[in-house]
């Protein structure tokens, strides 16, 4: 079932919600008319049956019913706000119930990823964060930044690391100011890596001076996550385990 911008909204037709934005398959600089009618904007809906009737929900908003946060995106400003929304949401509704949020991104807007990452930690819930596809630059200073112990990747996902990056254009003057701002945030989450990896900071220097790919594995191994969900721990996956056993 496709949404109809054409269309009121009804429980056939509803209206676009904060989650359907942030799950990247509409279209942030365009308009949702444009972005619905392309393939990258089918918006999967789950129809809901209750005692007053039916409801139907996009796919993103019932997840976030169950607690879980998708990040499927480029980090930017809109995106990260939605998500800061959502988070705030589920500490009002519980704060001991755990949220989940699941990262596919490649990074993005380091301020934009800065402000999610505080909310992360300033909220009551704890957070588990699990990478799928990839986290890459941004999103893997978001990936580190779950609770300890409930950080996780599944088997063929990648992890990214790389210096800090900025397109700075203008007067030689603006560029020195920028290249120092951009040296700072650079250092912030350098110390947010060695904080949240237990690496030393020599290593998270010289392991992001370029781009570097890690396997789930080595993800592991650098303590960026604590599991690798559908393997055990001696790197063996579950079915193939069970499959020795019988």
């Amino acid at each position: 079932m496709l949404y109809n911008p054409s269309q009121p909204a009804s429980s056939s037709n509803p209206p676009l919600t904060p989650a359907v934005w942030q799950s990247g398959l509409l279209s942030l600089s365009g308009s949702p008319e444009s972005a619905l009618t392309t393939p990258q904007g089918i918006i999967p809906m789950v129809i809901e049956t209750s005692p007053r009737g039916e409801r139907a929900f996009d796919i993103y908003s019932l997840l976030l019913r169950e607690r879980i946060i998708f990040l499927g995106t480029p980090i930017m400003d809109q995106v990260a706000n939605t998500i800061i929304a959502q988070l705030l949401y589920l500490e009002r509704e519980d704060p001991d119930r755990g949220i989940n949020v699941y990262i596919n991104s490649p990074g993005g807007s380091i301020t934009a990823g800065l402000a999610i990452y505080d909310t992360m930690q300033m909220i009551s819930p704890e957070v588990s964060t699990v990478c799928v596809g990839i986290a890459a630059s941004m999103a893997t200073v978001l990936l580190s930044g779950g609770t300890k112990g409930k950080r996780y990747c599944l088997p063929n996902s990648t992890v990214h690391m790389h210096q800090a990056q900025s397109g700075t254009q203008g007067a030689a003057s603006d560029i020195q100011i920028a290249a120092r701002e951009i040296t700072r945030l650079q250092d912030l989450l350098r110390g947010i890596l060695c904080e949240n990896t237990g690496q030393p900071m020599d290593n998270i220097v010289r392991d992001s001076d370029r781009d570097n790919y890690l396997t789930p594995q080595q993800a592991m191994e650098y303590g960026l996550v604590d599991e690798i969900l559908g393997v055990n721990r001696e790197g063996q996956s579950e079915d193939s385990a069970e499959a020795a056993d019988q």
